[in-house]
């Protein structure tokens, strides 16, 4: 990056996927960072562009079947993210963005597209209802997070191979599809959770920037943060917002 001690954010393709606002989470790491006098650089890639591979952090947002096939094409599967990835860069990949970093996903027409092979993940196409609604996951107890919540709307459902570990256990909503939700493997975290997912959830900007920068980072007064976060994880547990579902799809869900 530019600034030798600046930490390097690389926003990947927002004008392909940033249909639900996930690019938000880059803000949300820089913000945090520059709250701590940290310096920062912040880079947005667009569809066709070149990915830098110096920098220490990559974000990846949610979006439609024909960009998310045009942003894995865009990433490959040996290419300038693999290599930052080799040297500990941390990747946050969102709905789209996490199948992208998998093995495979399938596109609008349902064939089966190679993804980056970052985390040992496979999409599927099962013959279920659209995930959309609260989402709420009791994280791995590994990584010392509080609840995570957000908002999921994806077609897919997420099998985890050997090599990946589920970011937690799905206690409200969908996720993966098979009570857990997310996945990850050393620095790279996948998860269906929108919101901004780092917006709604603090702690695990602060882990991933943890992770980023080595330090033991100082407190910062997130009373608004804390407030958003019990709302949320109270609406999701009383069910509000839920789609209501016809007796078909009960049937299918069971």
């Amino acid at each position: 990056m530019s600034g030798a001690s600046a930490v390097g954010i690389v926003l990947l393709f927002p004008d392909l996927l940033g249909t639900y606002g996930d690019s938000g989470n880059a803000l949300v790491l820089a913000r945090r960072l520059e709250w701590r006098d940290y310096d920062v650089e912040l880079i947005e890639v667009h569809g066709g562009q070149s990915i830098p591979e110096q920098a220490d952090i990559y974000v990846v947002g949610g979006g439609e079947d024909a960009p998310q096939t045009e942003a894995a094409r865009d990433i490959g599967q040996d290419g300038p993210l693999h290599r930052a990835v080799a040297r500990g860069a941390v990747v946050l990949a969102v709905c789209a963005g996490m199948q992208i970093v998998g093995r495979s996903f399938p596109d609008s027409k349902g064939a089966i597209r190679r993804g980056a092979g970052l985390l040992d993940i496979e999409t599927v196409r099962v013959d279920r209802p659209r995930a959309v609604g609260e989402l709420l996951v009791t994280p791995d107890a590994g990584l010392g997070l509080p609840e995570l919540t957000g908002f999921e709307n994806h077609g897919g459902r997420t099998r985890l191979g050997k090599a990946a570990t589920a970011l937690g256990a799905v206690e409200t909503g969908e996720g993966n599809g098979w009570g857990t939700e997310g996945a990850r493997s050393g620095r790279v975290i996948g998860t269906y959770l929108h919101g901004p997912v780092l917006a709604r959830n603090p702690a695990l900007a602060d882990l991933l920037l943890g992770w980023t920068t080595g330090d033991d980072l100082e407190p910062l007064d997130d009373t608004e943060e804390a407030a958003l976060h019990r709302e949320r994880v109270r609406a999701a547990r009383q069910r509000e917002l839920q789609p209501r579902r016809s007796w078909k799809d009960a049937i299918r869900r069971g």
